[in-house]
């Protein structure tokens, strides 16, 4: 399954085509696209699910939530569009005695145009053909091509089959949904001069290749990546001697949570010295399972990953073996230990991410020591702090705001609501950009923001009209007003 060159071409055309229909499109028009595919996805969720393990053999319990997750994200979209406040409508009326005369200008949010999405391997549904980036660009009338990830080809097919399906039934203008597949489309997606955004979740090296290429064309484009991420764990002493057997059986279910291989896995776990936390968290480790990767290409990085992490000096296995083969035998929990002086020392070495259910404890014996190495911690989706009431941890929690785009009191990072306030995305290399790909405002990435100075109010978008026909919230005259 690889797309040709010229079907590329007839595509992206195709989504220029549909592009000012789409941006046109009422806000209840464009949510009623998004309920049928909601619709649509539930109404073949046996058929998707049993395609679906087949290619990556997540089970059906994982795979029937995660149908159930994207098409709620869907539904989701489909409120915050028709709730309005996404087009951060603001009216400035005419002030001819300010200084200097102010005219009437009224900014609004529009679609960027047609976006590229490259699916991920690790959610064959809610980060794929009909996940969050393609609902959140579609709702904001983007017209949307997405790249099928190799790992799961014919599931991606048949969404994309379904998806097609139900916006034709809705109604939908031609062109404003489509898939491709291979590498070089992928390559050439991204190039192509009428694409004009592109949602990315994978590794940091396959992702930074496609963000060079976006940002070097001759008409640069925002490439909204999501890449890597070691989400690091800090317990407190406080939090440690009262609840420590409890925060490893945690961070155990946590970290082997789908084989390790979630974006938010905690891959880093800062610990007091000289405990028995780790001696804990291996015992809890105990009896899980080995557990089958997404594809073969993934299995056969892990022991290499792991291999790599435990060659450093200074760092001990606790639990499990870096002698594994996850291809044939399934991944099987490696827990690592070393210190914060080892860290500081070797931060390249140590501070990487491996994809996999295993997990690096850092001894530190200072506060001190404890900031020195979170200085040197890549930018993370997520930071954890766990402590006990009466700790003064208000320095510690600044500091992991600065590295992470979502901080956690207790709990464990593994889960992303979907909801208005998420923030899923970070400081490089989590990702590439200030924005989130979850949540009610992942719609941002794919909107520019376009000014009216002096318009007549026929030619305004019904959202900056004097009477406000939408009835949606509005910045007027420096007042927020609701209705």
């Amino acid at each position: 399954m690889q797309t040709a060159t010229q079907d590329l071409q007839e595509l992206t055309a195709a989504a220029h085509g549909a592009a000012g229909a789409a941006a046109a499109a009422s806000d209840a028009v464009r949510a009623s696209w998004l309920l049928a595919i909601a619709d649509a996805l539930d109404a073949n969720v046996a058929e998707l699910v049993e395609i679906a393990d087949s290619e990556t053999r997540l089970g059906s319990v994982r795979l029937t939530g995660e149908v159930a997750r994207t098409t709620g994200q869907l539904r989701l979209f489909a409120r915050v569009i028709t709730e309005g406040s996404y087009l951060e409508a603001v009216i400035d009326h005419a002030n001819p005695a300010a200084t200097p005369p102010s005219p009437d200008l009224r900014r609004i949010l529009r679609p960027v145009g047609p976006v590229a999405v490259f699916s991920a391997s690790n959610f064959p549904f809610a980060f794929s053909v009909a996940g969050g980036d393609t609902a959140s660009a579609l709702a904001v009338g983007c017209p949307v091509i997405v790249k099928a990830h190799s790992g799961h080809l014919e599931l991606s097919r048949r969404t994309a089959e379904i998806v097609s399906q139900a916006l034709a039934d809705a109604g939908a203008p031609a062109g404003l949904f489509a898939l491709v597949a291979g590498r070089e489309a992928g390559t050439a997606l991204v190039q192509d001069p009428l694409i004009k955004a592109v949602g990315f979740t994978g590794s940091i090296p396959g992702g930074r290749a496609l963000f060079d290429l976006a940002v070097s064309r001759p008409e640069p484009i925002p490439f909204y990546g999501e890449l890597g991420s070691l989400n690091p764990v800090v317990i407190t002493p406080g939090a440690l001697a009262a609840r420590g057997s409890a925060l490893a059986s945690g961070l155990a279910a946590s970290f082997t949570m789908g084989a390790g291989q979630f974006c938010t896995k905690p891959g880093l776990v800062f610990i007091p010295a000289g405990s028995a936390f780790g001696a804990e968290l291996a015992a809890a480790c105990a009896g899980k399972a080995a557990a089958p990767m997404l594809t073969d290409r993934i299995a056969a990085a892990f022991p290499g990953g792991l291999a790599g992490l435990a060659a450093q000096p200074g760092v001990e296995v606790l639990s499990g073996t870096v002698e594994q083969d996850a291809e044939t035998d399934g991944a099987s929990a490696v827990v690592l230990s070393t210190t914060v002086a080892n860290v500081i020392a070797h931060p390249a070495q140590l501070l990487e991410e491996c994809f996999g259910p295993a997990t690096l404890l850092i001894e530190y014996g200072s506060e001190a020591e404890l900031f020195a190495a979170l200085a040197l911690v890549p930018g993370s989706l997520t930071a954890t702090v766990h402590a006990e009431d009466g700790e003064d941890i208000a320095a510690l929690v600044e500091q992991l705001s600065g590295l992470a785009g979502r901080v956690l009191f207790g709990g464990w990072p593994t889960g992303v609501a979907v909801n208005w306030a998420q923030q899923h995305g970070g400081p490089y290399p989590a990702t590439t950009s200030l924005f989130t790909s979850v949540g009610a405002t992942a719609v941002r990435r794919f909107q520019r923001p376009v000014a009216y100075q002096d318009a007549p109010e026929a030619l305004l978008p019904e959202a900056l009209r004097e009477d406000n026909p939408l009835a949606i919230p509005r910045r007027v005259d420096g007042t927020l007003r609701l209705a």
